[in-house]
C-alpha cells in the first residue's frame, strides 16, 4: 500500500472559520452543493482512521444519534478525560500528535483524516505532519466564530493542486510544502 498521508478535509465560511461561536455548524446545511454528498464518500473511502480535538468530536456527537465514523480507528486528543462523553468507538489520549500520527501510519489501511479543531490543526502544522488539505469554501460570511487557523500557526507553505466547484461550494486542494522545499506530492 502506498505512504498514508495526513489530510485536513473541513469546510471553512468565506471568511475562515470552521464554525460559529458556540461550534454550531448549521450554516453547512444551507449550501447548495452537487445535489449529492459533495464529493465526501468518495473521500471518506480513502480514509483509514481519524484524529480530532475534544471540542470537535462533542460537536460530532451533536450531529447525528450514531456515531459517523464506526468502524475505523478514531483518536481525539484531549488533556483530560473530566466531562467526555464515552464512545466505544474512540480511543481518548494525551500522547503526543507524532506519536498517535506514527501509529496510525503504521496501522491505518487508508490516509489519516485530521477532522479538526483549530487547535489540534495548529499543532500539526507546527509538527510539520500535515500532507495535504482539502478545503470546502462556503459562500458565507460568517462574521465571527472559531478559524481554521488560529492565531499562532506557523507559517507554512502550500501548492494548489486542484480547483472543483460543487454547486456554489469551492473545492480547494493543496499540497504541503516542507521547509526543505520537498512538495509532498514527490513521495
Amino acid at each position: 500500500m502506498d505512504k498514508q498521508e495526513v489530510v485536513l478535509y473541513v469546510a471553512i465560511s468565506l471568511d475562515g472559520y470552521l464554525a460559529r461561536e458556540d461550534g454550531s455548524v448549521d450554516w453547512l446545511d444551507q449550501v447548495e452543493g452537487d445535489g449529492g454528498d459533495n464529493g465526501y464518500s468518495d473521500f471518506y473511502r480513502t480514509i483509514g482512521s481519524l484524529v480530532m480535538g475534544r471540542s470537535t468530536y462533542e460537536v460530532v456527537l451533536k450531529l447525528s444519534e450514531e456515531f459517523p465514523y464506526a468502524g475505523k480507528p478514531v483518536y481525539v486528543f484531549t488533556s483530560g478525560a473530566e466531562g467526555i462523553t464515552p464512545n466505544e468507538h474512540v480511543v481518548f489520549t494525551a500522547e503526543s500528535l507524532e506519536v498517535v500520527t506514527e501509529r496510525l501510519k503504521a496501522v491505518s489501511e487508508g490516509d489519516i483524516w485530521l477532522v479538526g479543531g483549530g487547535k489540534l490543526v495548529k499543532g500539526y502544522l507546527e509538527a510539520g505532519l500535515i500532507d495535504r488539505v482539502e478545503l470546502a469554501v462556503i459562500p458565507e460570511v460568517l462574521g465571527a466564530g472559531i478559524p481554521l487557523f488560529p492565531k499562532g500557526v506557523p507559517d507554512t507553505k502550500f501548492r494548489l493542486t486542484g480547483i472543483r466547484q460543487l454547486g456554489q461550494i469551492v473545492m480547494l486542494s493543496y499540497r504541503t510544502i516542507r521547509e526543505n522545499g520537498e512538495n509532498t506530492a514527490n513521495r
